[in-house]
């Protein structure tokens, strides 16, 4: 049991550990608001550590059907359900991030070509396909932030239908209960009932012993001393 907990505190510290490094990284993605900003490597960070806090949720939820206890297995189910909840909120709160970042470095290379309109060596240099070239670079942003979009969505989906799943376990297990408890007073009923015949039976027993036993004492009274 010990060692159990050990287990539990180590997987909440991972946890915690996995979700400050989530926090850490959105706010990195939210203030990235330039080009120089290396966007795709902070989402990709992102990913890793929503991964392994995914992972742990996991590792928690298993160790809080392993336990004997129901009102530690029920206590840890309520911390797993936090936990999701809290990673549903990150991932919603990652989403608006990357399309803010993604908005605000698309201004900036608008911006930026606008400038370079009003300056005529500028101008010579910006042709056809480098304008082409941009808008495909900005439709592939685009493309991609729709896909992660579309990637979240599935997780969160994911997401609630394991609670929905717990949730279902939890009343299950209730009902269960609830059962073995009628069962259990049911059965004290039978047993106190048993146990009042067998009282009842030896007690009958007892009489006829003793109706027998003086029948035979009287037979050999009248037999052996017929005088008296």
């Amino acid at each position: 049991m010990a060692s159990t907990d050990v287990h539990v505190r180590i997987c909440e510290q991972e946890i915690l550990k996995y979700d400050l490094e989530v926090k850490a990284l959105i706010q990195d993605i939210t203030e990235c608001r330039g080009p120089q900003c290396n966007l795709t490597e902070l989402n990709t960070n992102v990913k890793t550590s929503l991964h392994n806090l995914r992972l742990r949720i996991q590792d928690l939820e298993q160790m809080a059907m392993e336990q004997d206890k129901e009102t530690d297995k029920l206590a840890l189910i309520s911390q797993v359900e936090g936990h999701r909840k809290q990673m549903l909120s990150n991932q919603t709160a990652w989403r608006k991030s990357n399309l803010a970042s993604k908005l605000s470095i698309d201004n900036t290379e608008k911006q930026a070509l606008l400038k370079g309109g009003d300056s005529g060596a500028r101008q010579r240099k910006t042709t056809k396909e480098g304008l082409a070239e941009t808008s495909s670079t900005i439709t592939q942003n685009l493309m991609n932030i729709s896909r992660m979009m579309a990637q979240q969505v599935n997780q969160s989906e994911e997401a609630m239908t394991t609670l929905a799943t717990s949730s279902r376990t939890i009343h299950e297990t209730n009902d269960e209960f609830k059962t073995m408890t009628g069962t259990i007073q049911l059965g004290r009923k039978l047993i106190t009932k048993y146990n009042r015949r067998e009282l009842t039976d030896k007690l009958l027993i007892f009489l006829a012993l003793a109706l027998f036993f003086a029948t035979v004492l009287y037979i050999l009274k009248k037999r052996i001393f017929p005088f008296f």
